[in-house]
């Protein structure tokens, strides 16, 4: 197989995902970028900005430019951690308020968007792209 191809193909729907996603959450006055770290702030807590970047595999700088326009419309507080380096990073009550809202649209968006799969076929995908990228020990990249 072509994985230049395969890996094109990712890398185009990808894009594509994130095209969207910004489109449906143009009316939170939010971008996927954003989303991806409410997200994980909802699932996980509290997160420190390394532990952030790091969980979503982006450059520091870009996760730092991009909480200062989330604490500036306010869907996060960013608090001094144990030094004066480190800042901790949590939902506001704005953020908790709205995430219902916004959850409950991408929900809509994201069975659309994979509708054209069975249960047991996004199940397969969920499966092969969790493979893709593992360090070759066998770990997940993740761990």
């Amino acid at each position: 197989m072509d994985t230049s191809s395969l890996l094109h193909t990712l890398n185009q729907k990808a894009r594509l995902l994130s095209k969207e996603l910004n489109e449906e959450l143009q009316e939170f006055g939010l971008y996927s970028s954003q989303w991806a770290i409410l997200y994980v702030l909802s699932q996980k807590g509290t997160m420190t900005q390394t532990e952030i970047w790091q969980y979503l595999k982006v450059e520091p700088p870009t996760v730092t430019r991009t909480l200062v326009r989330m604490e500036s419309s306010g869907w996060i507080t960013r608090r001094l951690g144990k030094d004066k380096r480190e800042r901790r990073i949590e939902l506001t009550e704005f953020a908790k308020e709205k995430l219902p809202l916004v959850k409950a649209q991408l929900d809509s968006f994201e069975g659309q968007y994979v509708s054209k799969l069975s249960e047991q076929e996004q199940q397969q995908l969920q499966h092969l792209l969790e493979k893709l990228g593992q360090k070759r020990n066998g770990l997940d990249e993740n761990e």
